[in-house]
């Protein structure tokens, strides 16, 4: 048991340290304090709406742009921080020499990047509760209904960018600084919202006899297969559309969670087997 304690207090210890440092960030503090003021801002946005409408139409065209505006800010600056964080904690450490203290200590491979990664999820989570938390009191006051649809849906946010920060993790164990982390961290992203158009390419790839649509068809196929559907874990039309209590539809919550985790878990596996090569 004690043992067990001792090999656990040391991530922990390693994900408050980067925690911490974290959140002391002024391009995080930035990206941060720009995301709040979007959503807070998104309230007097309805002065610019079209003055003829009136009555119930304005104020349903006023609160889609809020949702509209918030959702979107919560999605952008989210993955910002996501990969911002994910692909600099690690390389930032190798250049400052930092990693070669911690390392020299009783502190195994494994049990250093799991508080790094540990650090970077408690850092995308925090963020994330702050502008959800806004969002939720805008919501909460306009329509003086609880809006439980958007808890679910920043549920769902955490799980893609937990993906996104797994594998943007992975790539900065091979680097040797943040910046080509954070170009594979954009790609894994938008990629990752291009799967379906991906899918699409292989059925269009297939009503042809070319060869090289073919093989573009094949590589499109292996892409949509391989990469993960980050717009499975969108839930931006239910809440401009529906009631702000709906439950979700046309999901199944556990089968995304495990998806996502799966997928993060992954992503971990390889940072730790790139790291574990990597000659320090």
């Amino acid at each position: 048991m004690n043992a067990l304690i001792e090999f656990i207090r040391g991530p922990w210890t390693i994900a408050v340290y980067t925690w911490r440092e974290g959140m002391r960030k002024k391009t995080l503090v930035g990206f941060l304090i720009l995301s709040l003021l979007v959503i807070f801002g998104s309230s007097f946005l309805a002065a610019f709406l079209d003055p003829s409408m009136v009555g119930d139409v304005e104020s349903d065209m006023n609160l889609k742009l809020i949702k509209d505006i918030c959702v979107t800010a919560i999605a952008i600056f989210g993955v910002l921080i996501t990969i911002f964080t994910s692909a600099s904690v690690v390389p930032n450490e190798v250049e400052n020499r930092v990693i070669y203290t911690v390392l020299s200590k009783p502190v195994r491979r494994f049990q250093y990047l799991l508080g790094k990664f540990i650090g970077v999820q408690l850092i995308v989570l925090i963020n994330l509760a702050l502008m959800t938390g806004l969002f939720f009191i805008a919501l909460l006051v306009r329509q003086s209904v609880m809006p439980t649809l958007l808890l679910w849906s920043a549920m769902l946010t955490y799980f893609e960018f937990l993906i996104v920060s797994a594998f943007t993790f992975a790539v900065s164990c091979a680097a040797s600084s943040s910046i080509l982390p954070t170009i594979g961290g954009l790609f894994i992203y938008l990629t990752g919202n291009l799967t379906e158009y991906l899918k699409d390419v292989n059925v269009r790839a297939g009503q042809t006899e070319q060869w090289l649509d073919k093989a573009i068809g094949t590589t499109a196929n292996f892409l949509a297969a391989v990469l993960p559907n980050l717009q499975n874990f969108s839930l931006k039309t239910q809440i401009l559309n529906g009631a702000p209590n709906d439950p979700p539809t046309d999901v199944l919550i556990p089968n995304l969670v495990c998806y996502g985790l799966l997928y993060g878990l992954s992503g971990f596996l390889l940072s730790y087997w790139l790291f574990r090569r990597k000659e320090m």
